[in-house]
């Protein structure tokens, strides 16, 4: 039951923000702003400096208030870490079967990043129930329906060259939620965090008008 309530909050709040940062207190701003706006899943990325820390103090700021995963998760090692932490889901660029077991252990959810019929089905097989498309600019909003066409049961999340202008087109393509990453941040200075903020109103203000028809 646990991994099934992280995916269906994920679903529900559909639109997670992969977060970097150049170093430990801008991401947490970054995030904080994010918050701000509206975004409920969060992803803290491991190219970011200290994310164990950064994953550990934003469970202790907001608790049940999001949904915390750990982005660009290399290896199996770095997912316990991220779990103890506090890390409610775990996403990786690549499959890897080593950090599914260990996140199977844990009722965790793991999202590896495939691009292709063949790595996406070696996810399913190994307990992967939400699959990270990736990148997901490159394959475009059709892969989707393209695989759900032979595997109807997959849920696919894109992540990469997702925005507001083409945000419409990956949901009635099927996508069960999407990865927004440096848009959220574009025209950000390193100061100006309220750019940050209303840029993720717009996605949120965006997706609920979608929903709404």
């Amino acid at each position: 039951m646990k991994k099934y309530n992280i995916l269906s909050q994920i679903n529900k709040n559909f639109l997670i923000a992969v977060v970097r940062g150049v170093d430990t207190e801008e991401t947490k701003k970054i995030i904080d702003e994010i918050i701000k706006g509206g975004f409920k899943n969060i992803e803290v990325t491991y190219t970011v400096p200290n994310a164990s820390h950064i994953i550990e103090q934003v469970r202790k700021d907001h608790g049940d208030e999001i949904i915390l995963g750990a982005g660009t998760v290399m290896d199996c090692t770095t997912a316990r870490i991220a779990i103890e932490k506090g890390a409610q889901y775990i996403v990786s660029p690549h499959l890897d079967t080593e950090i599914s077991k260990i996140c199977n252990m844990y009722s965790i959810p793991y999202l590896p990043g495939c691009g292709s019929a063949t790595e996406i089905v070696e996810a399913l097989k190994f307990g992967s129930d939400l699959v990270k498309l990736f990148p997901g600019r490159h394959l475009g909003p059709d892969f989707i329906s393209d695989i759900k066409g032979p595997i109807p049961n997959v849920e696919l999340m894109p992540s990469g060259g997702v925005n507001i202008e083409n945000m419409r087109e990956w949901i009635e393509k099927g996508s069960f939620a999407v990865g927004v990453g440096s848009d959220l941040t574009k025209g950000f200075t390193g100061k100006n965090y309220n750019i940050i903020k209303d840029k993720a109103e717009q996605y949120v203000n965006t997706y609920k008008k979608f929903k709404s028809g």
